[in-house]
C-alpha cells in the first residue's frame, strides 16, 4: 500500500511533512475501518451483533473528524477548502463554481462562498442587546 511508507526519502522530509503525512495515512485508514464495519454490519444477520458492529464504525468515524480536524489546523490550504465545502448547502458543483468565480473577480476568497462568510460567521450580526 503507498500509505505505508513515503515516496521520498524520509529522512529529507521536514517535521510538518512527516506529521501531515501521519495525520493523511492515520485518516485513511479510520476511512478504511468504517468502510469495513459497515460492509460487515451491511449483510449481518444477527441484529445485536450488527447494532455492535455499526457502534464500532461510529467510533472509526469520530477518528476520521479527530484526524481531518487536526489537519485542517495544521494545513492552510485544506482548511480553506474545507470552510469552503464542508456544512454547505446546494450542489457542490456549484460551491465551486462561485468560489472560483469570486477568487478570479477578486470578490473574497473561496472560504467567503458558499452559507457562510468569512470567519464561519452566518453573516446575521450579533443577537445580544447591548
Amino acid at each position: 500500500m503507498s500509505s505505508e511508507s513515503t515516496h521520498e526519502p524520509y529522512d529529507l522530509l521536514s517535521d510538518e511533512t512527516k506529521n501531515l503525512h501521519r495525520a493523511i495515512v492515520s485518516l485513511v485508514e479510520e476511512l478504511e475501518a468504517v468502510d469495513w464495519y459497515n460492509q460487515r454490519a451491511s449483510v449481518c444477520p444477527d441484529e445485536e451483533l450488527r447494532a455492535v458492529l455499526m457502534h464500532h464504525r461510529n467510533e472509526e468515524i469520530e477518528h476520521a473528524m479527530m484526524n481531518l480536524e487536526w489537519i485542517r489546523r495544521h494545513d492552510a490550504v485544506f482548511d480553506r477548502h474545507m470552510r469552503t465545502y464542508l456544512f454547505s448547502s446546494g450542489l457542490i458543483t456549484e460551491i465551486e463554481a462561485k468560489a472560483k468565480g469570486a477568487a478570479e473577480d477578486g470578490g473574497g476568497s473561496a472560504s467567503e462562498v458558499g452559507t457562510r462568510g468569512a470567519g464561519g460567521s452566518l453573516g446575521i450580526g450579533t443577537l445580544r442587546t447591548a
